[in-house]
């Protein structure tokens, strides 16, 4: 399985910054795109613009991808409204900074069970749905948080090392099966995520959400004879 063109993609939290940008950037190069968000608004929003500018088939359901339960659902939902699954992005993600005797034990769990757990959730229903159609790719997207702990970053951390040890184990698992397994390690975005929230893309030194669906597409567009599992990826000129 290789290219983007008439394939089918699911992509987690592909409403807002980094998923967003991901979801335009397959339907622009004619994937049929399946996205996810908790909010219905924000899904009929999406679905409408990307679809309407791009004319491909964009779809999408309300999940919360903390819950086993709402995963399978909107992978078979996705199955069934795209007629399979060659293409998984685990964008998904949130960040809750705080020193870990302040932390409510409310925020870790959030933290570990979006940035996690669902990766997990989301790969043992694909799975099987790449497995049908003969072969798949699954790209997972992480943090350079996954190598350099910080103060306060105790939970984020915590759940971006566990990103790449479950990104690494996957791809040894379904490799002999035609499913690829990827991990791209942005470092700074211009996003809303964190505290300084989205800036204007020329007040700003970081990455863009495009940068990193950039790197989604060069993936899957690569000759599948060869595997680039981790991809990291930083500002060229970061803030000193």
């Amino acid at each position: 399985m290789s290219g983007i063109q008439g394939k089918a993609a699911v992509v987690t939290g592909g409403t807002r910054g980094i998923g967003l940008a991901i979801v335009r950037a397959l339907a622009e190069r004619g994937a049929d795109v399946f996205l996810c968000s908790r909010s219905p608004d924000d899904v009929a929003r999406t679905v409408n613009s990307v679809g309407a500018m791009r004319g491909q088939r964009v779809t999408g359901a309300t999940c919360d991808v903390r819950d086993y339960a709402q995963v399978r659902a909107m992978i078979a939902e996705a199955e069934r409204s795209l007629g399979g699954i060659d293409i998984l992005v685990n964008n998904a993600g949130i960040g809750v900074f705080s020193n870990v005797e302040e932390m409510p034990v409310e925020a870790w769990q959030a933290t570990i069970e979006t940035n996690l757990s669902s990766l997990f959730y989301c790969c043992r229903e694909a799975i099987p749905a790449m497995k049908r159609r003969g072969g798949g790719y699954i790209i997972n997207i992480g943090s350079l948080a996954g190598k350099n702990a910080f103060p306060g970053g105790a939970a984020y951390n915590a759940s971006k090392f566990g990103l790449i040890g479950f990104s690494e184990a996957l791809m040894q698992e379904v490799r002999y099966d035609h499913i690829r397994v990827s991990y791209v390690m942005p470092g700074s975005v211009n996003t809303a995520f964190g505290d300084s929230g989205e800036q204007p893309p020329s007040q700003t030194w970081k990455l863009w959400p495009e940068d990193v669906a950039n790197v989604v597409v060069q993936l899957l567009e690569m000759d599948p004879r060869a595997l680039p599992s981790r991809v990291e990826l930083r500002p060229s000129e970061p803030k000193k």
